[in-house]
């Protein structure tokens, strides 16, 4: 039986992922902040399917104990400060975390065992303002926030325990990518679960940002999927996993408005505050790489991710309302 080693797990990615090891057969290993405190947040099919630990990501003879215990075949590291609004909250811990971290793994690995897979979750907050739309792995890396700092860090430390110190490492670049588990922070899933919310009276409008802003949306179980593929290669190699294609905020609402049999205009109002800087360049991101190596490419379109993620939404609400009656 083979081992996986999933940090953040408890997160949206982490889900998917421990999902689909399990249903590979592996032993998946997840870190979690408080292995107490997350374990009543996992699904009911993965809680007695998964084993959690917890561990400090800025403590390296934490990470090497525990990697040491486990010595896993497969380590995904999913674990970070999310991107959207917190992108600029707290720079230093954002590089300590999504930047130092991923070293400390790295360097756990190099300690403990080379045969070790390592797979980082990258972001397109990389690229930045990128010169040239679609982006690629060969796209010249411009992050504009520290996030996108830390993240391209990783990748660089990803890049040099691979080609000096022959480890397998490698970074999946994953663009936007969404589902039912999305906080609700999120633009995305704020949109599924206010309309919702307001389908069933339980509010009355939704208040957004730039309803034209643009990104590259896909389904997270998808994007899983090809860092599972990624490990799966004789060499490692880094990856840009996205849709190829750019859908604004305005058709999100539309769609899922418009799936509950209601007209977005007439409950959703753009509020300034909610504004995020303008991009100078449409982060869209081209897979030819990933589906002509690995065979890779997204099964669930945008507009199914949207109804799925209303539909979820709706159960979600519909359950909370009978718990209340009952």
């Amino acid at each position: 039986m083979r081992t996986a080693f999933v940090t953040g797990v408890a997160g949206q990615d982490g889900l998917y992922l421990a999902e689909l090891l399990v249903s590979k057969g592996y032993r998946v290993i997840g870190s979690v902040r408080s292995s107490k405190q997350e374990d009543i947040e996992l699904p009911s099919k993965l809680s007695n399917s998964i084993e959690l630990v917890s561990w400090d990501m800025r403590n390296q003879s934490d990470i090497i104990d525990i990697l040491s215990r486990f010595v896993p075949h497969e380590v995904y590291n999913l674990a970070a400060y999310s991107s959207g609004s917190g992108m600029y909250e707290d720079a230093v811990d954002i590089s300590e975390v999504n930047g130092t971290a991923i070293t400390r793994i790295l360097e756990a690995i190099r300690t403990i065992d080379t045969n070790i897979r390592f797979c980082q979750a990258s972001s397109r907050e990389i690229f930045g303002e990128a010169k040239e739309t679609p982006q690629t792995e060969l796209t010249m890396l411009r992050p504009r926030s520290p996030y996108g700092a830390a993240k391209q860090y990783a990748d660089a430390m990803v890049r040099i325990y691979r080609d000096y110190y022959g480890i397998f490492s490698c970074s999946a670049i994953l663009f936007n990518h969404e589902s039912p588990r999305r906080k609700t922070g999120f633009v995305s899933r704020k949109i599924t679960h206010t309309a919702a919310k307001i389908k069933l009276g339980l509010a009355n409008e939704l208040c957004i940002g730039n309803l034209d802003a643009q990104r590259d949306w896909g389904f997270a179980g998808d994007y899983v999927r090809a860092m599972w593929l990624m490990m799966q290669q004789e060499t490692a190699e880094d990856y840009v996993i996205s849709t190829g294609k750019a859908h604004s905020v305005r058709t999100i609402c539309d769609l899922a408005f418009s799936y509950l049999g209601l007209d977005y205009r007439d409950y959703v109002r753009e509020d300034e505050a909610e504004y995020r800087p303008a991009e100078p360049t449409l982060l869209v991101g081209s897979s030819d790489k990933a589906r002509a190596k690995l065979g890779w490419e997204p099964k669930t379109s945008f507009k199914e991710l949207v109804h799925m993620m209303v539909d979820a939404d709706l159960y979600l609400l519909q359950t909370q309302i009978a718990k209340s009656i009952n």
